[in-house]
């Protein structure tokens, strides 16, 4: 019996541990038609197995010639031996031919399936499909055991860092390009191999997710990478103006007042998923919005991802930090985590600093009544 629906109902996330906690064996497909990707996981009782992604493949023999494990004229010499008949997956024979040892070829693969599934989780729309099957006469090149719950715990750590690569790194849209160093910068660089990679496919064309496409890698570790490069005035990005596809497959450029009017509707009418993605498009063409973040913000907190909310908010309150509706919000973001005495501070600002007739003032004074008497009551009872 196959298990489908969409992500704008279940996050990648809630279908993993669905998966692990019901010990599933089979294959998930997730699949997105705007990115033009589709992501294929393999499950044996929970745990994950197997990864790959068609939109960037990666094919472990590639990833261990790119990673400087394996030279091309061994991997060319392993596929013949398949092609004439060898039945072992290339994993085995690459440890038995000792060309790889096996501690090492575990290590390439685990990161094969990372690579995949933390690029997964970023995704907000798309459908998926779990197929409950016997996975044992599927060819895969060496895989591995890896623990659903620890990939989860990783992705949370990746999403939260996610938030803070954002606040140079907008946009995966955005190009990149050669500053031009002043006088008194360092004429010689410290860069790790990786990083000097993803220099090199710097042309001045390519946007961010291109230039991740080109080197295999994912958007994440591109972007981590491009973060320390634009921190170091190393390099500068450069608006790359995206567009949309309308109904005749004419293209016009992102609007931010439009996209700030989409979120809004969207918020309005529950989809909050929806509302984040416009907000972002908004923060990527003018990453100084407030109202942007603003925006941005009100949505996560809605999809309960509370400390990216409050990150958001926290860059709004640098480009805007005599915006009261900001204060309101970090009001939200503190009850939600039950910190009552900073939420009726973040709201008592917002009191100062918005007209008396602004719209939530009144429903602000009543919650900071309750808070207070609620506070009073927990007080008085932790000290029976």
């Amino acid at each position: 019996m196959a298990i489908e629906g969409s992500l704008r109902e279940l996050t990648i996330h809630d279908v993993f541990q669905m998966l692990d906690l019901s010990r599933k064996t089979g294959t998930l497909r997730v699949t997105s038609e705007s990115r033009e990707h589709e992501g294929t996981i393999l499950f044996e009782r929970g745990r994950v197995i197997s990864a790959s992604m068609r939109g960037s493949p990666m094919p472990l023999g590639q990833l261990l010639v790119r990673a400087g494990r394996l030279s091309e004229e061994d991997l060319t010499r392993v596929r013949a031996m398949q092609a004439a008949g060898d039945t072992r997956r290339l994993g085995e024979i690459l440890v038995a031919l000792e060309l790889v040892g096996a501690r090492e070829l575990d290590r390439q693969v685990r990161l094969q399936v990372e690579t995949v599934v933390f690029d997964l989780m970023s995704w907000r729309e798309g459908l998926f499909s779990f197929q409950e099957r016997d996975i044992g006469a599927v060819a895969i090149d060496a895989p591995v055991h890896v623990s659903t719950e620890s990939l989860l715990m990783e992705g949370a750590r990746r999403i939260d860092e996610w938030s803070r690569i954002v606040d140079k790194v907008p946009s995966l849209a955005v190009i990149p390009v050669l500053a031009t160093a002043p006088d008194d910068h360092p004429t010689r660089l410290d860069l790790l191999p990786s990083e000097w990679e993803v220099l090199a496919a710097i042309d001045g064309v390519a946007d961010l997710r291109g230039i991740a496409a080109t080197l295999g890698r994912s958007d994440f570790e591109v972007a981590k990478v491009m973060y320390g490069l634009v921190s170091t005035g190393v390099v500068e990005l450069r608006d790359a103006r995206p567009s949309y596809a309308t109904a005749d497959g004419s293209a016009h450029p992102v609007d931010p007042t439009r996209e700030l009017a989409v979120a809004r509707d969207a918020l309005t009418a529950g989809r909050a998923d929806e509302a984040l993605d416009a907000a972002r498009r908004a923060i990527g063409v003018a990453p100084q919005n407030a109202d942007a973040r603003l925006m941005a913000a009100r949505a996560l907190r809605r999809l309960r991802r509370y400390g990216e909310a409050a990150d958001e908010l926290q860059r709004a309150a640098k480009v805007a930090p005599g915006l009261a509706e900001i204060h309101l919000e970090l009001g939200y973001a503190a009850l939600s985590r039950g910190d009552l005495r900073d939420a009726v501070a973040s709201w008592e600002q917002f009191l100062r600093e918005a007209a008396t007739t602004a719209p939530g003032v009144d429903v602000v004074r009543q919650a900071i009544a309750s808070a207070m008497q609620l506070h009073a009551v927990l007080e008085a009872h932790a000290g029976v």
